[in-house]
């Protein structure tokens, strides 16, 4: 039987085998293949790492000679001797495939014993140096391997600096290192049972079990998790030969990047420490330098570093994240990887490499990460402030806002007006709050999820918003909240961060967006490759504006009921719900068609030239009037002070209603399509006013072929409903279009949300000129999931333990819903070959499911204005995937 290779040198490697040597190990064998000066060394496999976890976690005799060979080789290429004169020391580091910076385990100075430390002092001629690495080994050992916790190492030697009065471990004397030695070696006894191991291949065994283990330590598993890494990739181990940063102040270590990677800027960043080891850099110990400085300590060195970084970022034609030690003036490359950085950096180093021609125009639109630019859209809290964090909520739309806690839309309206800046903070949010949402900074909400109502609406605007913040408890009655114990009034004044979901006390430091002229370029570039076209969700004209400035090629979804919920307009709405006949309820419709006619043409006018997708009323009727509970309150109050008989008839009057309007599950009940067809004047008033503020703005001289409106109606699932509504409005265009003496060229399609509308989609191709998915609540339909209750109960487990790879709300299921939506497309063409397809849920500007929308052939996705530069990035990125594919 053929023996599977489970170790390579670094000669026998390089970048492409990333996914057996993990990034780390490959880019060592890929800086060596370069003649680059690496200290030599070896890789064990992430495919020994995932056989070792799946072995009851036991290393096995062929691993093992296999590792003892390769270590063998590394004596010969050395000329030194594991465990003898000159003594070889080694490092063990781990090596992710995709980069976890900081999530697994690194051991140095492997190799060390009472006997091996007076062979390093021998060789050195230094015997602080040597007590000093055997001080360091036995204090990642005991962490790394043993699992003593690092607090206790740190303890001794914070003692050890007091009691010899330094400042830092380089000036330890070596009577105070031999002491810490002795500490450390009882310390691990009494936390761990058992002695220091002495022999040292059983300490290097111990430390690449402690690698493997690493794999699935807590910490990793939620950092994957949060980053969508897979679970059953594994680490590599790197074992290499280990160079001294800490034999004097003619050497030292340091980190670097190739541009700086907050702002992009094409210069070398980074910092230094003379006579130190790797983990001082970032211990917070001593302060480093900046990498200037090593120009006049070491100067060769630095020289000799500028030029490999130079050499690096151009093989690699990618912003390179470096370490490095010095030995005795000697430089030494111990790793470089990708740098991380935000996403103004991320935009200009990709637009810049394309300048300076190390990439092209594809490869920038690859560089950037479409969720970055959530980072550019939104106010953020300022990362270098300190905060006073008191509750964490979920991340519902990004951004950041500072403001007066007010639990009642009315008055964040006021208050907003008279210029204070409020945050709405309810349990959660309706409709009916939505002026109370437009004037607040942001939103927060004791309940609801990712895709709430305040989340989908916060996001359409662009405000920030933390949902589900189940530590808040709020008691509207008394004009308070709590979180955990602390008592709070409304009128607090809280900070809440909506791309981290935290809360914070006070007033937290902003720092407001702000679009380079990287950024436009880079869209530019993006929107001559993408396919698939980007509209916006847009509901009143300063949002349909603020699109076309982002880049929207149209709206792909205008929310009728939200131009109802103005303060002036919902006593007229709730005067047609409650009207007894037709005639009193298309006298009340005549109120509201100017108010809603002069919101339609400021959105046509803003968005002339371009197609404005615009959706007849959707929610139930009992959702524009007031709260039961309240009424039923206030009928008491009413009731019990017997003043006012007229006023409380009519409150039992509404009371009445809105009983009789109520629904057990209100999502499948008389909404969408069925308002219309049981109400039709409702859907007639609003033809009505869209089509007059097209034909007001004909008359004051837009042409013709620059309005574009597309009638949509909503939640159809049998051709019947479709056909009727078509009728409908065709009719009362026509009317309107014969009294006027013009005509308009108009569309009607269907907005698909249910299964059976997919199902049925050849049959409703034949009234439809174009479908658009509301994949929310596609979703909903199909999965059997409630929105708000799923993601606050049994979503974050079904995550947790893999039941699903994503929220199903914020990116597409595609085995299932997914189905269903390529299906209806396909059935959809056959009927009407050239019907328009587009989709206007929360999924048009998530990046995965962009991809997906591709790949099915949508024509277009629709976002909220905030998220169109995601979108476009995100199209075209699926553009330049699906031609690699080709």
């Amino acid at each position: 039987m053929m023996t599977v290779q489970l170790v390579y040198t670094f000669q026998e490697g390089d970048r492409s085998m990333k996914s057996l040597l993990g990034g780390k190990g490959a880019n060592l064998a890929e800086m060596a293949g370069l003649g680059l000066p690496v200290p030599p060394g070896f890789t064990i496999t992430t495919k020994a790492c995932n056989q070792y976890l799946e072995n009851d976690e036991m290393l096995w005799p062929e691993l093992k000679e296999e590792i003892v060979t390769n270590l063998k080789k590394l004596e010969e290429k050395t000329g030194r001797i594991f465990g003898h004169k000159p003594p070889l020391l080694l490092s063990v580091r781990s090596g992710a495939v995709i980069s976890m910076p900081g999530m697994m385990d690194t051991i140095l100075n492997l190799g060390l014993n009472p006997e091996t430390v007076k062979f390093l002092a021998d060789e050195s001629g230094d015997r602080h140096f040597a007590l000093d690495c055997y001080r360091r080994f036995l204090q990642m050992f005991g962490d790394v391997v043993l699992q003593v916790g690092h607090h206790h190492f740190e303890n001794i030697l914070t003692e050890a600096r007091e009691v010899q009065q330094v400042a830092t471990d380089a000036e330890l004397d070596e009577a105070s290192l031999e002491q810490i030695i002795t500490d450390y070696k009882n310390l691990i006894k009494k936390e761990s049972g058992q002695e220091f191991p002495l022999d040292l291949e059983e300490q290097l065994f111990m430390a690449v079990e402690a690698v493997f283990k690493s794999w699935n330590t807590p910490r990793a598993a939620v950092y994957r998790q949060a980053n969508k890494i897979p679970d059953n990739l594994g680490t590599a181990v790197n074992i290499q030969a280990m160079v001294f940063g800490n034999l004097g102040n003619d050497s030292g270590t340091g980190v670097a990047f190739t541009r700086n990677p907050s702002t992009g800027e094409p210069l070398i960043y980074g910092e230094y420490l003379l006579n130190a080891q790797g983990e001082d850099v970032v211990a917070g110990i001593r302060n480093p330098r900046p990498l200037e400085g090593l120009k006049e300590d070491i100067p060769e060195a630095y020289r000799q570093f500028m030029d490999t970084c130079k050499t690096l970022e151009r093989h690699y034609q990618e912003m390179q994240d470096i370490e490095f030690t010095i030995e005795k003036g000697k430089l030494y490359m111990l790793q470089t990887r990708t740098g991380k950085r935000t996403a103004h950096a991320s935009i200009r180093i990709a637009v810049d490499m394309v300048k300076e021609g190390l990439i092209d125009r594809h490869q920038a639109l690859q560089k950037v990460e479409p969720a970055q630019l959530e980072q550019l859209l939104h106010w953020q809290v300022d990362p270098e402030a300190r905060m006073n964090y008191i509750a964490k909520g979920l991340p519902a739309s990004p951004g950041a806002a500072s403001g007066k806690v007010v639990f009642d839309a009315d008055k964040a309206q006021e208050m907003a007006k008279s210029g204070e800046n409020v945050l709405l903070v309810r349990p959660e949010t309706t409709p009916d709050d939505i002026h109370g949402i437009i004037a607040a900074r942001g939103i927060l909400t004791s309940r609801g999820g990712m895709t709430s109502h305040a989340a989908v609406v916060a996001r359409g605007m662009g405000k920030p918003c933390v949902s589900g913040c189940e530590e808040l408890k709020i008691d509207l009655a008394r004009g308070i909240f709590y979180i955990g114990d602390q008592k709070y009034q409304e009128g607090e004044i809280l900070s809440i961060d909506g791309t981290t979901g935290q809360v914070i006390l006070g007033e937290a430091p902003l720092i407001e967006p702000q679009f380079t002229e990287h950024f436009y370029e880079l869209l530019s570039w993006a929107d001559d490759i993408r396919r698939l076209k980007v509209r916006a969700n847009a509901d009143n004209p300063e949002d349909a504006r603020r699109s076309v400035e982002l880049g929207a090629q149209g709206i792909g979804l205008c929310r009728t009921e939200h131009m109802f919920m103005a303060p002036d307009r919902i006593p007229v709405v709730q005067k047609m719900i409650l009207s007894s006949d037709p005639e009193k309820r298309r006298l009340a419709l005549e109120e509201l068609l100017p108010m809603q006619q002069a919101d339609f043409k400021g959105i046509l006018s803003e968005m002339a030239g371009l197609p404005v997708t615009i959706r007849l009323l959707d929610p139930p009727l009992h959702e524009f009037l007031p709260d039961r509970e309240e009424l039923i309150l206030e009928v008491d109050r009413l009731n019990r002070l017997n003043n006012d008989p007229q006023k409380l008839a009519e409150k039992q009057d509404l009371l009445q209603t809105v009983r009789s309007l109520s629904e057990f599950n209100p999502m499948l009940g008389h909404r969408g399509c069925r308002l219309g067809m049981v109400y039709p004047e409702i859907y007639q008033m609003q033809v009505r006013a869209i089509f007059n503020a097209a034909i007001e703005l004909l008359e004051e001289g837009l042409d013709a072929e620059k309005l574009q409106p597309e009638v949509m109606i909503p939640l159809v699932g049998h051709f019947e409903e479709m056909n009727k509504m078509k009728r409908l409005v065709e009719e009362t265009v026509e009317e309107l279009f014969k009294e006027k003496g013009t005509t308009i060229p108009y569309l009607v399609g269907t907005m698909i949300e249910l299964p059976r509308a997919c199902l049925v989609a050849d049959q409703l191709a034949r009234s439809a000129s174009f479908f658009s998915f509301g994949t929310n609540d596609l979703t909903q339909t199909t999965l059997g999931y409630s929105r708000d209750d799923s993601e606050s109960k049994f979503l974050p487990f079904y995550l947790q333990h893999k039941i699903l790879p994503a929220n199903p709300f914020a990116e597409i299921d595609v085995e299932g819903v997914g189905q269903l939506v390529e299906m209806a497309i396909n059935k959809g063409r056959q009927s009407r070959p050239d019907i328009k397809l587009g989709i206007c849920g929360e999924h048009g500007g998530d990046p995965a499911s962009i991809h997906f929308f591709n790949r099915i052939g949508l024509d277009y996705v629709s976002c909220s204005p905030y998220r169109l530069p995601i979108a476009r990035l995100s199209a075209a990125r699926a553009a330049l995937s699906e031609k690699d594919q080709d």
